[in-house]
């Protein structure tokens, strides 16, 4: 199967997921994860219509993104990787949304970073349902006033949550409790399913989804 046809079997499958759960049709965006792909592997995506991408890690992508966004206009890049204090500059230069905004020392550099580019890219927090010791995020107890100190103290305009459910666990209780954490926390927006998941993931009210190799193929 072709990459476009693999893309256009997702985009169907998530409306009818949108269908399903009585969902606005267009109500979920695909972020189509190009991680580990190089600009050759995305140009057909981009030439299928698919202007949203996620990347892992900030050096990658600035080997390739910067061409393709020369190229292709309307692109939207969103950052799902880890995000270090020292590669914050980078991060704000480059992505359009940050969706792993996940502790103070990060919150800060991205606030003064942002201040001094005069850049907003949209940001999410990142929260660790699953309370996993080897991955990032807030954890659940915590987030309600992690997005109160980026908002209030500040003034980051927090627009989401996002959340990545252990591999060996049932993804849909991890899903509900993003969901009610966004409720609390007065955001709109839930960055959550992947390739895997993601049809779950909009039944319990995702705005976004992260579909990678079932769209690109295995890395």
């Amino acid at each position: 199967m072709k990459l476009e046809e693999r893309l256009n079997d997702v985009r169907s499958r998530i409306s009818a997921a949108e269908q399903q759960g009585g969902r606005p049709k267009g109500s979920v965006q695909l972020v189509a994860v190009s991680k580990t792909f190089d600009a050759d592997a995305i140009r057909p995506a981009l030439q299928a219509g698919q202007r949203v991408f996620g990347e892992n890690r900030i050096q990658e992508s600035q080997g390739k993104w910067p061409e393709l966004k020369s190229e292709t206009s309307g692109i939207e890049l969103h950052l799902i990787g880890p995000l270090q204090s020292n590669k914050v500059a980078e991060a704000v230069a480059l992505f359009d949304v940050i969706e792993t905004v996940d502790r103070e020392k990060i919150a800060r550099a991205l606030a003064d970073e942002m201040k001094r580019k005069a850049k907003t890219p949209r940001l999410y927090v990142q929260v660790n349902t699953g309370l996993e010791p080897q991955k990032a995020g807030i954890a659940p107890d915590d987030t309600a006033e992690f997005v109160a100190f980026c908002r209030d103290q500040l003034g980051l305009a927090i627009e989401g949550l996002m959340c990545i459910p252990p591999v060996e666990e049932n993804p849909g209780p991890h899903f509900a409790l993003l969901a009610r954490l966004a409720k609390a926390c007065g955001v709109e927006k839930l960055s959550m399913g992947m390739s895997g998941d993601y049809e779950t993931a909009i039944a319990f009210g995702a705005t976004s989804v992260r579909v990678g190799s079932a769209i690109f193929g295995t890395r």
